[in-house]
């Protein structure tokens, strides 16, 4: 492979392997040399060796499309990306510095609305924001964290610095494919794993356990259930492999029931049994049609009554979703401050608000160089990405922020970071390695404590130039390794 790895050149893009032509970054040297010194057919042979695995384990994810939804096989590709101990050390920080404050403005939202009364943002912006419940006024959950498990979007500019894309606060998904990403590298590049200190990943279905136990203090040895859409959600094969791999009880909505005492009992052959907590992996709008969406098949009538109860405790909690907002995103450096007393470790994308007349404006003069997003969609949908769009969507885009400014967000289109990838070929006749565009999302874990997983998802745009790395739309993904010291006898 000595040839494709000297053909290999970033250009003017940020490398996260690679420094410079023929020059590896300090923590990745060793990765590289060892991908250098395997023959083609043997790198070959790891890539079929990981697809094979793939089939094997029945590790699938679902596409949606105008054709149907699509079942595919989880898109991988075989070579790591290295995030040095040290630059992750502060990572890890900023993040539990973002995720407290997150929590306290769910909280302070729904029990006084403190900060809008000291006009630190707009009380609209919180009050019409979908995610926004008023169901949940009052509500104080266990250890005052809403956004029990987040995950959020990590890029690195051409600056070298990591910005923070995004928050997925409501039902983040993509953990057991991290998970499953190291299993994989793990069969198919044993030997490297001998050669470098690779942080471990694999204590994480543990510290959801509990977390989740930790959100029923009163209890020493909770129920706790994953609650899922059902098996034609596009992330059901991660509802299943989470609840067997962190020993949580896998149900559906049809599964479980209020009682007249108010506590959540599960529906067994021996009878109804009582439910603790409850990882719900379903959007607000449909996990109590006595409150939210009155046709929704999905979820438990009551369920609502029940935790505002305190009979059960629900992670993430109703409600969270509001900060969850692509609008209410703009303000989290300002949550900081006023929250923490303290400056953002990691810094936010910059971002336009289309509701000021003068961010207005610039947006839509340079509608064709920006990506806008509307407040609440998410995996890539209903976005404009101005510079690989079409003039006729730029001015759909016009209308549409002219119509409701409110709804919108604009960011400059970021140089994204690239990654060495493996990529096809015609006819499989030779092996290639170029760059791709790559981001990055952490998941963090927050109950009684704060655990942020050393790495996260590296989700990579496959298409040349592409900037999109969502899944839902065609993306892959990498195993990410963080490269530094670990603890004696833990498993990577």
């Amino acid at each position: 492979m000595k040839k494709e790895w000297n053909q290999y050149d970033p250009g003017a893009l940020y490398d996260e392997l690679i420094a410079a032509v023929h020059q590896p970054r300090e923590a990745s040297y060793k990765l590289v040399e060892y991908l250098r010194h395997l023959t083609p057919e043997r790198f070959r042979q790891c890539v079929q060796e990981s697809e094979a695995v793939i089939r094997e384990m029945g590790i699938t994810f679902t596409v949606y499309s105008d054709a149907g939804n699509i079942d595919r096989a989880w898109p991988f590709d075989i070579i790591p990306r290295i995030i040095p101990a040290a630059e992750w050390d502060c990572t890890e920080i900023g993040l539990k510095q973002r995720i407290r404050a997150l929590n306290m403005f769910i909280q302070d939202i729904y029990n006084g609305g403190k900060i809008l009364k000291d006009g630190v943002m707009p009380a609209d912006i919180v009050l019409q924001s979908k995610g926004y419940r008023q169901a949940c006024i009052g509500m104080t959950p266990p250890h005052g964290v809403w956004a029990n498990i987040c995950g959020s979007d990590l890029v690195r500019h051409s600056d070298g610095v990591l910005y923070v894309l995004e928050d997925n606060l409501r039902v983040p998904s993509g953990v057991a494919y991290m998970l499953e990403n190291r299993n994989i590298t793990k069969r198919v590049l044993p030997e490297i794993f001998n050669t470098l200190p690779i942080r471990p990943v694999s204590n994480y279905p543990a510290q959801l356990y509990e977390m989740l136990a930790s959100l029923r203090p009163d209890l020493d040895d909770p129920t706790i259930a994953l609650m899922t859409p059902g098996i034609y959600n596009s992330a059901y094969f991660e509802h299943a492999f989470l609840a067997q791999q962190a020993g949580l009880v896998l149900l559906e909505g049809a599964d479980l029931v209020v009682g007249k005492d108010e506590y959540v009992y599960m529906k067994t052959i021996k009878g109804l049994e009582r439910v603790d907590v409850i990882y719900r992996r379903i959007d607000d709008d449909f996990i109590d049609p006595e409150v939210f969406r009155e046709d929704s098949m999905l979820g438990v009538p009551g369920i609502m009554r029940a935790w505002k109860a305190g009979k059960v405790a629900i992670a993430n909690a109703p409600g969270c979703g509001v900060a969850d907002d692509k609008v209410i995103y703009a303000y989290v450096p300002d949550m900081i401050r006023y929250y923490l007393g303290e400056e953002p470790t990691l810094p936010n994308v910059p971002t336009y608000v289309c509701r000021r007349d003068e961010d207005r404006e610039y947006v839509l003069e340079h509608l064709a160089e920006l990506v806008v997003k509307p407040a609440n969609e998410s995996g890539g949908y209903g976005m404009l990405v101005g510079p690989h769009s079409t003039p006729e969507k730029v001015e759909e885009f016009r209308t549409l922020i002219q119509e409701d400014p409110n709804n919108y967000i604009a960011q400059p289109t970021l140089s994204l970071s690239v990654t060495p990838t493996s990529c096809e070929t015609p006819h499989q006749e030779r092996i290639k390695i170029a760059p791709r565009h790559v981001d990055l999302r952490p998941f963090i874990l927050s109950g009684k404590d704060i655990f942020v997983t050393p790495g996260g998802l590296t989700r990579v745009a496959l298409v040349e130039g592409s900037l999109v790395v969502n899944s839902s739309q065609g993306g892959g993904s990498k195993d990410t390794w963080i490269v530094g010291d670990v603890v004696e006898g833990e498993e990577v």
